[in-house]
């Protein structure tokens, strides 16, 4: 049986799919689980009391109408700004997106006029079903990745105005009988909550009963309940094509790999935009492709 039926028939949502990512995550009403899971990542920085979801999309303000579409993007009591993206497939340049996506804020800060240049802090969180970093020996276990601007001679921030935060999923292996921290009880619930039959004793607290009340399928609408499947099985339907063409592609070259992934993206009908975000090539490159298909 596919996983996407197995997790149709689970008592929770999945959280990682696009649809209960966004239930549990990013509305107002919802926003003291967002808070909550936020504080986890960025204590050091100070905590959280308040935020204000706002709209995803975001422009850039130059020549070209070249806009971003974050999952979550909101503002902090301080006027600190945080994007909150989650992937669970590996895309290629992620890294590069995580710079462009973050650079928007910073450039939209600027008022028309005279201005002083001073900046609110931009935040880049991203959960990750799939791993970033595996350079060095301690990456294998580093679940939680903190990035900033740095000066080269020193290693001391340069800026502080600038930060991004990487959950790697795959990296938290532990079990319920060893969750300690309130962090590693919101990374035990985002792995594996269509999995569990009930809520885990380890995993209390007054932001955990409404998190496992939310995440009831039962209590989906019938609209909810037809959103959340298509989420599902836009998911493994695209992953499953990237897997498969990364298999085939494996000793024929990265050029080759890609066109193989873009002709499975064909034939499921993938919108195109969705082919970029996932490949890398440009509009006109998939166009191009495709006309060759065709043709």
């Amino acid at each position: 049986m596919r996983k996407h039926y197995d997790e149709l028939d689970a008592r929770y949502l999945d959280l990682l799919t696009d649809f209960g990512f966004h239930k549990i995550f990013g509305t107002e009403s919802n926003k003291d689980l967002l808070i909550d899971f936020l504080n986890q990542i960025i204590r050091e920085e100070g905590l959280i009391t308040d935020i204000q979801i706002l709209p995803p999309e975001q422009w850039r303000n130059f020549k070209t109408d070249r806009k971003a579409v974050f999952d979550i993007f909101c503002k902090t009591e301080k006027d600190d700004y945080f994007i909150v993206e989650m992937q669970r497939a590996r895309q290629p340049y992620f890294k590069d997106r995580s710079l462009f996506y973050s650079f928007l804020p910073v450039v939209n800060q600027a008022p028309r006029g005279v201005w002083n240049y001073k900046l609110k802090r931009v935040y880049f969180v991203a959960i990750l079903d799939f791993i970033l970093f595996d350079e060095f020996e301690n990456d294998r276990d580093q679940v939680l990745e903190h990035a900033c601007i740095m000066r080269e001679s020193t290693r001391t921030v340069y800026s502080r105005k600038l930060r991004f935060a990487f959950v790697e999923l795959p990296k938290f292996r532990k079990r319920e009988d060893e969750l300690e921290t309130c962090f590693d009880k919101w990374l035990y619930v985002l792995k594996n909550m269509p999995k569990l039959s009930g809520r885990p004793d380890t995993v209390q607290g007054k932001v955990f009963d409404k998190l496992f009340e939310l995440a009831e399928l039962k209590k989906l609408t019938r609209k909810d309940m037809g959103s959340y499947r298509k989420s599902i099985l836009q998911y493994h339907d695209v992953r499953s094509a990237v897997d498969y063409a990364r298999d085939e592609g494996r000793e024929e070259g990265r050029d080759e790999e890609k066109n193989n992934v873009i002709q499975k993206f064909f034939q499921k009908n993938v919108p195109i935009e969705d082919i970029v975000f996932f490949t890398g090539y440009t509009e006109e490159q998939i166009l191009r492709l495709k006309k060759a298909d065709k043709g």
